[in-house]
C-alpha cells in the first residue's frame, strides 16, 4: 500500500505515541555510544513503521502463474542481483524499495502458500550457512520458521532438525512448515522442543551446518513495547542475554561435526550481544575458527547499507530509508577439530 501524505502524517502521529520512551531513551545512550553518526540514522527508520520494506520470498513447492509478472508490476524487482559466493537457483526472492507490503496469505490446512513475506535481511544467515543436498542441518531455535523455509528453498538436507524450546512457538514453527512445504519434504525434517544449551551434549558431533538465529533484544519491536513495565523488566534483564547466546553457541559447536560450519544471527544492533559473543567464542574454544564471509558482505552491500569497520567472519546490517532491512547481524565460524 502507498499512504497518501495526509493518512501518512496521521499514521506517523499514531505510531509515534506507541514509541516506548524507556527503551528509545535506553537504545539512544548505547548506540549513540557503538555506532556513532550511524545511530542517528537508524534511529529515524527504526521509530518510522510506514517506512518498513517487506520481500517476497518465492516458494519453489507452490508455482503460482503470473506471481512473479504481478510483483514486477508492483515495483518488485528480484533480490541480489549481484554474484553471491552462493545462490541457488531455486531460491527465488523480490524487493521494493518503496514501503510497500504484498498481501499476506491466510495458512489453509493441506495447501501450500505461494510466498514468505520477510525483512530482506534476515535471509543473509541462510546464505551464509551454505546447505548443499544431503547435509545434516539443525536449526537450533527454529521459530517462527522463516530461516528453515529459506534453507529449504536451496537445498534438500539429508536430516533437518528444527528445533523450538517455547511450546506455542514451537506450534507456530509447524504450522509455518506445513503451510509451505510438502509432505515428502516435511518427512525429512524433524521437529523437537529441547532446550538448545543442551543438545551438543544430546547430539554430538552429528550435525554438518548449524544455524544458531539467537533469542536476543529485538531493537524493532522493543521499541514499541506496550507495557512499560514489561520494557523496564526487558531492559534489566537484557544483559542476561549475552550469556545464554554464547552457551546456545557452545552447545551448537558440540553438535558440529568436525569441518561443519555454524551460523550465528541476531536481530539486534547490540555489541554485547554480537561480536562480543563471537569474541568470547574464539577466544575460549580452540577447535573453532572465524569463516571469512566478506565475499558475501561485498554482494549484497547494494541492496543493504552495512556497518563498516566490521571483521571479515560477521556483517552488521543497518536499516536505512529506502532499504529498511535489518538489523541483523551475522557471523560465520567452522569446528576445525573434535573438543
Amino acid at each position: 500500500f502507498f499512504l497518501s501524505p495526509k493518512v501518512e502524517k496521521k499514521t506517523q502521529g499514531k505510531l509515534q505515541k506507541r514509541i516506548c520512551q524507556v527503551v528509545l531513551e535506553h537504545f539512544e545512550q548505547q548506540y549513540t555510544a557503538e555506532l556513532g553518526d550511524a545511530w542517528s540514522t537508524v534511529r529515524d527508520v527504526l521509530t518510522s513503521p510506514w517506512c518498513w520494506q517487506h520481500a517476497v520470498l518465492l516458494n519453489r513447492f507452490s508455482q503460482s502463474p503470473g506471481l512473479e509478472g504481478s510483483l514486477a508490476e508492483q515495483g518488485y524487482q528480484p533480490a541480489f542481483p549481484a554474484p553471491l559466493p552462493y545462490l541457488p537457483a531455486a531460491f527465488r526472492c523480490y524487493t521494493s524499495t518503496a514501503p510497500a507490503r504484498f498481501p499476506a496469505q491466510k495458512h489453509q490446512p493441506g495447501r501450500l502458500k505461494d510466498y514468505y513475506l520477510l525483512n530482506a535481511a534476515s535471509l543473509l544467515p541462510v546464505l551464509a550457512l551454505e546447505v548443499e543436498d544431503g547435509e545434516d542441518v539443525l536449526d537450533l531455535c527454529a521459530a517462527p520458521g522463516g530461516k528453515a523455509v529459506a534453507i529449504l528453498q536451496c537445498a534438500c538436507p539429508g536430516h533437518f532438525q528444527c528445533n523450538e524450546y517455547d511450546d506455542l512457538r514451537s506450534r507456530w514453527l509447524e504450522q509455518t512448515i506445513e503451510s509451505f512445504i510438502p509432505d515428502p519434504w516435511i518427512n525429512l525434517l524433524r521437529f523437537s522442543k529441547l532446550d538448545g544449551r543442551q543438545i551438543g551434549d544430546l547430539q554430538p558431533e552429528f550435525y554438518d551446518k548449524v544455524l544458531v538465529d539467537a533469542p536476543c533484544s529485538n531493537d524493532r519491536s522493543w521499541l514499541f513495547s506496550a507495557d512499560p513495565q514489561q520494557a523496564v523488566l526487558r531492559l534489566m534483564q537484557r544483559k542476561e542475554l549475552s550469556s545464554l547466546q554464547f552457551q546456545l553457541l557452545r552447545s551448537a559447536l558440540k553438535a558440529l561435526r568436525p569441518g561443519g560450519s555454524l551460523v550465528y544471527s541476531t536481530c539486534t544492533l547490540s555489541r554485547a550481544e554480537n561480536s562480543d559473543v563471537i569474541s568470547l567464542v574464539l577466544n575460549s574454544c580452540s577447535n573453532v575458527m572465524p569463516v571469512d564471509i566478506s565475499g558475501l558482505a561485498r554482494g549484497v552491500s547494494q541492496e543493504f547499507t552495512l556497518l563498516s569497520g566490521m571483521q571479515q567472519h560477521e556483517l552488521l546490517v543497518l536499516p536505512e530509508k529506502g532499504r529498511a532491512w535489518g538489523p541483523m547481524y551475522v557471523a560465520k565460524l567452522k569446528k576445525v577439530s573434535s573438543t
